[in-house]
């Protein structure tokens, strides 16, 4: 486990939420703040069904936190590829930001629900998550002990949100079939950019921890760079344990207009 962030509760105030993340980048302009943006939601119309504070907890609990983060690009790079990517790759994007902003939710994919999958499991249960949970209270993984119902809930919330990221089966349901989860390669692209625009170097990309997420190991990985490639998203060496990556785009707008093209 991450021993530099503790777990919260956040994940409570919504799981994957994909379609209101959409209207809400609709909504969304640069610059925009957490308070604008919910107030410009709220008299959208776009959420008449929603009360002003399940909306306002949207905005600040979900929406901000994932998308909103440093120079706000996570909800920039959506915004540009909303409607230029499929829903597949657009729900992995938007999975891959969840799970940086929710470190109890990327912890749970890494160790438990790639563990179940590699292991041969069909099935990935609320208690399975719970005891992780339990685990986690015990290691003094979260700000402060959780209640039971509290750990009860938190279990139930990563569940669904594995389910609404299309890696378990959907519904009301305490014990889900895995699906199989397999990224998609315009995202592997973009991650792998994503880190070389972040500062690491090009052995460092390989060994990013987000490839975790995907269930992606080093062979899958070398493989993977390979096909893209020759797609012509970069030039790529390898000997060994060493890669060395010429890298085609020099920023997110070259990137994403060579995405929206192919």
């Amino acid at each position: 486990m991450k021993k530099d962030k503790l777990y919260t509760s956040q994940l409570a105030a919504g799981s994957g939420v994909i379609d209101e993340t959409r209207a809400l980048l609709d909504l969304w302009e640069p610059g925009m703040k957490t308070p604008e943006l919910f107030q410009t939601a709220l008299d959208s119309g776009y959420f008449s069904n929603v009360s002003a504070r399940r909306l306002r907890n949207l905005v600040s609990e979900c929406f901000s936190p994932r998308y909103l983060g440093e120079k706000e690009y996570p909800a920039f790079i959506l915004k540009e590829l909303i409607n230029k990517v499929s829903s597949t790759e657009f729900s992995q994007l938007l999975f891959l930001f969840t799970a940086r902003a929710n470190v109890i939710f990327s912890d749970f994919v890494r160790m438990i629900y790639w563990g179940r999958y590699s292991a041969g499991h069909d099935s990935l249960s609320n208690e399975d998550a719970k005891e992780f949970v339990v685990q986690a209270n015990q290691d003094g993984r979260t700000v402060q002990p959780w209640s039971e119902s509290t750990i009860e809930r938190a279990a139930g919330y990563l569940t669904r949100c594995c389910a609404d990221f299309g890696m378990l089966e959907t519904g009301r349901k305490r014990i889900r079939k895995i699906i199989p989860f397999r990224v998609e390669q315009k995202i592997i692209a973009l991650l792998a950019y994503d880190a070389h625009f972040a500062g690491f170097g090009d052995n460092a990309v390989m060994t990013h921890p987000d490839w975790e997420l995907f269930g992606l190991q080093k062979e899958d990985l070398r493989a993977e760079f390979k096909r893209l490639s020759l797609k012509g998203f970069f030039i790529t060496q390898m000997a060994g344990d060493v890669i060395r990556i010429e890298w085609k785009y020099k920023n997110w707008e070259e990137l994403i207009h060579v995405i929206s093209k192919c």
